[in-house]
This record gives structure tokens, sequence and C-alpha cells, in this order.
């Protein structure tokens, strides 16, 4: 008869392996534990006892789960996130009571379009948080991954670990904005015609760092885009276009259809809008979680609400 392992294992135990495997660092696993480090240490001596595996062995780099560890974790991982859910609904959260520091990194496509929205839409559901609007940059990926960060706001990246969970909120409409006086005739471009220009891009860490997006699509047309002017800053384009015959391909979000001083062109990519998905970004742990859910939720809505009242519907 095959040894009944769970009859005989503290399920608290089960929650210290589950931390364990998301830090894959000692002192990170006690701090998330509220335990000192022998407690995790003891802890993670029962679980080798019971299992009768090493599970985690020490590198230089933190710790490394064998084979068995794995296995565990990806069974018990989804038990354990359901067990959570079940509890953590079983009252109900108000964001009203929440008074913390939360960070959400955003593109800065997004950032300076959505931010007072956003802070107003946060503040008006939970009065008691701080509320940080951070620039997406090179280390927000490992920020999310380290729960340094509650929520990101960026485009599909496609080099994202697999931790990470993109969730599409909405969609974005890039548009062509040259000066208000340009010599182009027309109301909109194809992208073809982005041969014709020289350009100005912003560059976005992790979506677009190396080659734009719209760099992308002219090669796909089998052309070279002439890209003279890159910057973080959509302040600093903004004021290079406005005086120059340059163009710069902008998220909607930016509000510059209004701007003074420039001119907004339609882009198409055939017959097509030249969008591209807007994505909810967090760890896979926090997926059930009712925080991250809500922001979630909240952002979803400031952009769905901005983007219709830019469509004009």
């Amino acid at each position: 008869m095959a040894k009944d392992l769970f009859a005989n294992l503290d399920l608290n135990l089960l929650r210290t392996f589950i931390i364990l495997n998301q830090e894959r660092n000692m002192r990170k696993a006690s701090e998330r534990l509220f335990v000192s480090q022998p407690a995790v240490s003891k802890a993670l001596q029962r679980l080798r006892d019971h299992f009768e595996d090493e599970l985690f062995v020490k590198t230089h780099h933190g710790l490394r789960a064998t084979e068995k560890a794995n296995q565990l974790a990806e069974s018990i991982s989804p038990l354990m996130d359901e067990l959570a859910s079940a509890v953590n609904h079983s009252s109900e959260f108000d964001p009203a009571e929440l008074d913390v520091t939360l960070k959400i990194a955003i593109s800065p496509f997004l950032l300076s379009g959505i931010a007072k929205d956003l802070f107003k839409s946060i503040r008006s559901e939970a009065p008691n948080v701080q509320v940080q609007l951070l620039n997406w940059s090179k280390s927000t990926i490992q920020d999310i991954v380290n729960n340094d960060i509650h929520l990101g706001l960026n485009y599909t990246i496609g080099h994202a670990p697999k931790e990470l969970v993109q969730k599409k909120v909405t969609e974005d409409t890039f548009k062509g904005y040259v000066r208000a006086d340009h010599p182009i005739e027309k109301d909109y471009l194809e992208i073809d015609d982005g041969v014709d220009f020289e350009i100005a891009t912003l560059v976005a860490a992790d979506w677009n760092s190396n080659q734009s997006i719209t760099e992308k699509m002219i090669k796909m047309r089998g052309h070279e885009a002439n890209i003279v002017f890159r910057s973080e800053l959509p302040s600093a384009i903004i004021d290079i276009v406005k005086n120059s015959d340059i163009l710069f391909p902008g998220s909607s979000f930016l509000n510059l259809d209004t701007h003074p001083g420039l001119r907004p062109l339609d882009i198409y990519f055939g017959k097509v809008p030249f969008d591209s998905d807007i994505n909810a970004i967090y760890h896979y742990k926090n997926r059930n979680n009712a925080t991250t859910l809500w922001l979630r939720s909240l952002v979803k809505n400031v952009l769905c609400r901005d983007n219709s009242e830019l469509s004009g519907h």
C-alpha cells in the first residue's frame, strides 16, 4: 500500500514550500512568512524528511529546486491558489481599508496621458494609499518578479519571463504627429509612406528599446525607416516635431490630437488601423490577489473610458 504523505503533513509546511519555491531565497522567504530564517530552515528540513528529497539546494545565487520540488510545485501551487482565493473571498475586499504604497509601472507612451485620471480613480476608492506611478524602465520586469511593483502597464512583451501574466485590458491606436503647418496635405498615412519622413521615436524599455515598432512595420514592407531622433521623454520629442518636418508615431493616449502646434495623421497598415494591445502585467502568484485584481479592473476602466473619449464615443 502506498504511503499516505498527506495524512501526516502540516499544511503550514506547504505554504513555506510554496514561498521558498517562489523566492528561492531563505531571507526573502522568512520576510514574507514573518518568521526567522532559522524557522524557515527548520521547516525546510521537515519538508525534506517528509518527502525524502532535498527539495532546494544552496547555490551562489540562492536556492535551486530539485526535480521533485518542481513536480510538487507544479501540482500544489494551483491548489493553494484556489484555497487562498476561497479564503480571501470569504470577506469582501474593501480598497478603502488599504493603507499602503501602490507602485504601478507604466509605458512612457501611456504614463503622461493617463496619470491624472488613474491617480484620481485610485484615490477615490482608496483614500489612504500613496500612489507611485513609475516610468517603465529596464528594471521593471525584475521589480514585478520581486514583488516590488504591484502592477505594470505596457504593450505585449515577447521576452517576458513565464512568471509574469500579461492580461489585455484594451487596445491602443497609434497616430502620426507632425507640426501644424507641415506641408503634407493628407490626413492619413500608410506604413509605406514612412520612408518619406525623418522619424522620431519614443524609447520604451522592454518594448522598443532596440528597434521601434514603426521601424519593424516599415521593414516588413521591405523599406528602411529614417530614424533621426530617439528619446525617453515625450516632451522632448514634441518640441522637436513642432519645430521640424519630423514625424512622430505616438499613442492616442498621449492626448496630442489637440496639442497646439501639432497635427494628427491616422496611420494604416494596409486598410487596418495601426493598433497594439495594452496589457496589465503582474506576477503569476498574484493572479488571485484582491489588490492586484482591483488595480487591474481600475486601470482597465480608466483606459477604456479615456479611449472612448478620444474616439468621440
